[in-house]
């Protein structure tokens, strides 16, 4: 069944593992249009009802804690559910979420592995039930403007793609960013970034080229990506626990190419250069964070009776979770999902 909405009230959700993505998803609550935190569930009653407390402010009503992810996936108060456990568990979580029947946002990266991505995807395919990776940055209005731009041929035909995103980070091996039993690495938390960018303005590449060093715990600690598309096109990708960097992006086109300025995961404006003219900056901002524009595109989805997005569509996550799976494989990263 294709899950939707049989009234008018706004979308019902609960949040899966509330860590420190959750807590910034909770936040940007009070900017989504069509829904409503109402629940949310932690392997810990006591983590549970104190995130509940935490974020009572961003919610209509109370919000109800449940000291299991059974407990909220029972919920019939429930509509839809956003996942914010470790990459590790994701594609359990996930498949358990659309057996339920609640519609599905997964935080990316999508799953730890490809294994994994394709086990989510064909879950979602069979019970008919809304899934969608939260990659925020698609729906950040200065993206949306930057895909309006190309699709128009303002830079002309595009031909590259440059992404960077770093950051120095000191070794902790009871962080789960290093822990590699938990997806933890630059790959699927900063990786993920560069690879969909790209994944986005150029589509699925034909080879992948990936070279980096690891960390103690054999997560990898930088990562350099080549995406081969096999008539010229190519990505080059950077990104690093090692070294800070700007968190820059750039399309090329025949005609110019546009600059996406730092961050370029959650921009506030994109400059438009094109030969022989005037650079052009745009600036569009998002309401909050930025994070409620992805819990209203599932509300807008379900509403539909679509079970995925348009915008960022299950054959996209596959597609990216290919590419990091490539390169986790040409690394020597062994992820698994548990």
């Amino acid at each position: 069944m294709t899950t939707h909405l049989e009234t008018d009230r706004p979308l019902r959700w609960g949040i899966l593992g509330p860590g420190r993505i959750a807590e910034k998803v909770a936040a940007d609550f009070t900017h989504v249009r069509d829904g409503v935190l109402v629940a949310v569930g932690s392997r810990s009653q006591e983590r549970a009802t104190a995130f509940a407390s935490r974020f009572a402010d961003v919610a209509p009503g109370p919000i109800r804690p449940h000291g299991s992810y059974a407990d909220l996936l029972a919920d019939d108060g429930v509509d839809a559910v956003y996942i914010a456990t470790p990459h590790s568990e994701h594609a359990r979580n996930a498949v358990d979420t659309l057996r339920a029947g609640k519609a599905t946002l997964v935080e990316k990266a999508f799953t730890a592995t490809y294994a994994g991505a394709e086990r989510v995807v064909a879950t979602a395919r069979e019970t008919g039930v809304f899934a969608m990776e939260a990659m925020w940055t698609r729906f950040q209005p200065a993206i949306v403007r930057m895909r309006e731009l190309i699709a128009d041929g303002a830079i002309g035909e595009v031909r590259g793609v440059q992404a960077d995103l770093g950051t120095r980070r000191e070794f902790d091996p009871d962080d789960r960013t290093f822990n590699l039993a938990l997806g933890g690495g630059t790959l699927l938390d900063l990786g993920v970034y560069v690879v969909s960018f790209a994944q986005m303005v150029l589509g699925d590449p034909v080879g992948v080229t990936a070279r980096g060093s690891l960390l103690p715990s054999g997560a990898d600690a930088e990562a350099g990506l080549l995406l081969d598309y096999g008539d010229g096109r190519v990505a080059t990708l950077q990104t690093s626990f090692v070294t800070p960097s700007p968190g820059n992006a750039r399309v090329y086109g025949t005609a110019g190419w546009i600059d996406v300025p730092p961050r370029f995961h959650h921009p506030h404006e994109i400059v438009l250069h094109r030969q022989g003219r005037d650079a052009v900056t745009e600036r569009a901002m998002p309401d909050g964070a930025g994070y409620a524009l992805e819990l209203d595109e599932v509300a807008r989805c379900v509403r539909a009776g679509r079970p995925e997005s348009a915008v960022m569509p299950l054959a996209d996550s596959l597609a990216v979770q290919r590419v990091l799976q490539d390169a986790a494989d040409q690394m020597g990263v062994a992820f698994v999902d548990s």
